[in-house]
């Protein structure tokens, strides 16, 4: 009942927020870009920041109904509890009519949660430029009613639909990935200027090594020390293509760039491990992404740590028994999987599909997962960590220099609380 009542009230509560919100943005006035997609959008969102500094405001760490008004207000949720609410509705007024940003561009990350959500955003924003990068069965379970209902025959559509209201309002000009159909279909909604990017037509080179990954496009040549899937390529061009619109220098090394928690930092670990940190989340269209990087990096024992699947709704089932197919297709040394869903659907799945059962092993959560971790690396191996379940807090636990704990995800005060409860 308390989850219903919350779906209820979430837009009618956003709209206090974005009403002052949309007051403090006319005084403001800035040129906005939207970065939009199930998947990709802080990395790009990142990759912006390197290139354009401090000539823009970055709404970091908000990306929903209420993150981006309060964002635009100057709020901040700090630790995440319930009990801050008071003091936010009590300041949005007051935060409304502050001395607005001095920043001329606005640089917004958006998501589309739930129905509505990708409507109630455009409306506030009206974007001049809309980076669209990816869409995918990402928080499907809210869009499941969409299907019952008969409006869309897929959840994948309804959420590419949900995602398209970014480029209906856009003012002047989108880039899309072009590769994906879904997005090129919602593409007769806008009138704003089209620009698609295409793999095809411009990544030429990519390769994996143990200091990281390398990109060659077009004439360009391009190394970070990070693992990064292939699919990054369409981050790189989108950035480019962005700081083209506005007249600006491109730094090809990405030289100012710093890479957002959980998407393939390498870290080094307690007996000599490597540690693949890709823990901030896992969709149905990401996992391949990344085990095919991995598939690809430079060394000889390959452990992967898979972890559940949030908010798939009906498709639940079906999505987990997918990863199962998924992980079968690559030669691991050990294959771990964490959390009730893939131990109840991935794991007899991929029991029947692997030759080799003593690769495979399931644990329900996060502080079982550790102690085997602990129990059985020899030494050398190169962990890659992908999911959910607190995989960051297991990592903690591993790293071999402790100050790295602050470059992981998840840092605020109410996921302490929530790690500690797990046993971490």
């Amino acid at each position: 009942m308390m989850t219903n009542l919350k779906r209820f009230l979430y837009f009618p509560v956003a709209s206090y927020f974005r009403f002052f919100a949309s007051i403090r943005l006319k005084r403001w006035s800035p040129k906005v870009i939207v970065v939009t997609g199930s998947n990709g959008k802080t990395t790009l969102l990142h990759m912006l920041e390197s290139q354009i500094g401090d000539q823009a405001k970055y709404s970091h760490h908000a990306n929903s109904s209420f993150g981006i008004p309060f964002d635009i207000l100057g709020l901040q949720r700090k630790s995440l509890i319930k009990s801050e609410w008071l003091g936010l509705i009590l300041k949005a007024p007051f935060a409304a009519f502050r001395n607005p940003s001095k920043e001329k561009l606005y640089v917004v990350e958006a998501d589309c949660d739930r129905p509505g959500e990708g409507r109630f955003l455009s409306e506030l924003l009206r974007p001049e430029i809309v980076l669209w990068i990816s869409t995918s069965k990402t928080h499907s379970m809210n869009f499941d009613i969409l299907v019952q209902w008969g409006k869309f025959a897929t959840v994948e559509e309804a959420i590419a639909y949900e995602f398209g209201y970014f480029i209906e309002y856009s003012q002047d000009t989108v880039i899309v990935n072009g590769d994906m159909e879904l997005m090129s279909d919602q593409l007769k909604r806008t009138k704003a200027k089209i620009i698609s990017i295409k793999k095809a037509d411009a990544l030429k080179k990519y390769k994996v090594d143990k200091s990281g990954t390398i990109f060659e496009i077009e004439h360009s040549r391009y190394r970070f020390n990070c693992l990064l899937p292939k699919e990054v390529f369409y981050s790189i061009e989108m950035c480019r293509k962005a700081v083209e619109y506005l007249n600006l220098s491109f730094d090809n090394s990405f030289s100012k760039l710093s890479m957002p928690p959980g998407r393939g930092s390498i870290f080094q670990g307690v007996k000599d491990i490597t540690i693949v940190d890709s823990s901030y989340n896992l969709s149905p269209g990401s996992l391949r992404a990344v085990l095919d990087s991995f598939n690809k990096f430079f060394t000889k024992d390959k452990w992967v740590v898979i972890g559940d699947m949030l908010e798939l709704g009906e498709s639940e089932k079906e999505e987990h028994e997918k990863l199962a197919k998924i992980i079968s297709g690559y030669d691991f040394n050990k294959i771990i999987l964490m959390g009730p869903r893939v131990s109840k659907y991935s794991f007899p799945k991929l029991e029947n599909l692997l030759n080799d059962e003593n690769k495979l092993v399931k644990f329900a959560g996060p502080k079982e997962t550790l102690d085997y971790i602990i129990d059985n690396i020899k030494g050398g191996e190169t962990i890659l960590f992908k999911g959910a379940r607190f995989m960051e807090g297991i990592i903690e636990h591993l790293l071999k220099n402790k100050e790295d704990i602050n470059k992981l995800t998840r840092r605020e005060k109410i996921w302490d609380i929530r790690r500690k409860k797990f046993g971490l």
